[in-house]
């Protein structure tokens, strides 16, 4: 029901270029919007330039849009603050063009677990500032839905890696160190479960939300490569680069007393309770819905390790 209409897509960062051209690879119309130009974008694609921090702005580069696709983020440092208001545009443009919104999120809204898998079904119960703006942006979105003024589907993924991945946890600070046969530098207990999101893939399940109808009106926890240790997942890089990696961890007083002068930081150990415990993403229902899905993790390892290799040989 989704596939006649143009698919718009808010942002051009890592998931929004590859969503584009997941969604322009199967012969839909396209449109990217963003406020500078990308440097790679599918000839097929077409760019719109718009600042969705003005509303009608926004809603102009949504015009008809038969599905609109939320993958804007905010600088980490002021995410409280700059999020909702971007979230809330391409709210207000999703209705304005009567298309369903697709929103991609991330896990903080659930706060800590305790362990136990994260499931769909979970509370928002976030005990941080930047999980209270998420579980607030959610709510937003579920009240826009229930009030009929417009369709939603909403996509979770946990923590990013990929080519062109770098403030992430397992971004720049392990793959270019990790080519650069440098220490790793790691936030947390290294030999605990921890499900991390291939970009690829949260594409791909992004892509299936704004095209599948069983989708709307539901939250769906993106697949991506089987979870396992953070360790486990360094024993596959070191692999591939062809060396051993050596791990330098930071211990948590000292990381809070850091963020006492760097707000990045001080973002960071807000954070950190997601590496004190299992931090498992449960994707079953997703799968159950929609069949199996996700890049194993030595291939998805393997291809960012690539993207990082040609980084660093254009340096």
């Amino acid at each position: 029901m989704n596939d006649n209409g143009m698919h718009v897509v808010f942002g051009t960062g890592q998931v929004g270029i590859a969503l584009a051209a997941r969604l322009a690879g199967s012969g839909r119309a396209v449109r990217s919007v963003s406020r500078h130009r990308p440097p790679a974008l599918p000839g097929t694609v077409e760019w719109v330039a718009a600042d969705v921090t003005d509303p009608e702005a926004a809603a102009d580069a949504a015009k008809g849009a038969a599905v609109v696709y939320q993958c804007l983020n905010a600088p980490y440092t002021k995410w409280p603050q700059l999020f909702p208001p971007l979230q809330r545009a391409v709210l207000g443009a999703a209705e304005r063009a009567d298309a369903l919104l697709v929103s991609l999120e991330n896990v903080y809204g659930y706060g800590p677990t305790d362990g136990a898998p994260m499931t769909e079904d979970l509370p928002l119960a976030a005990t941080t500032a930047k999980g209270r703006t998420r579980v607030a942006m959610s709510q937003e979105l579920f009240a826009a839905h229930a009030e009929g003024r417009v369709r939603i589907a909403i996509g979770r993924a946990s923590d990013f890696f990929g080519a062109g991945v770098r403030e992430s946890t397992l971004g720049e600070r392990v793959f270019a160190n990790a080519v650069a046969g440098r220490r790793i530098d790691f936030l947390g207990d290294p030999d605990l479960p921890h499900t991390y999101s291939y970009v690829p893939d949260i594409a791909a399940g992004m892509a299936v939300l704004g095209t599948d109808p069983r989708a709307e009106g539901e939250v769906w926890h993106l697949p991506g490569p089987q979870t396992v240790t953070t360790r486990a997942v360094l024993d596959v890089v070191a692999a591939e680069v062809g060396h051993p990696v050596a791990i330098r961890n930071v211990p948590k007083p000292v990381l809070r007393a850091l963020g006492l002068v760097n707000p990045l930081l001080r973002g960071l150990a807000e954070m950190q309770y997601q590496f004190e415990q299992p931090f498992i993403l449960d994707t079953g229902k997703y799968e159950r819905t929609f069949g199996p899905a996700g890049t194993p993790l030595d291939a998805a390892v393997a291809e960012t390790i690539s993207w990082y290799r040609t980084e660093r040989g254009a340096a």
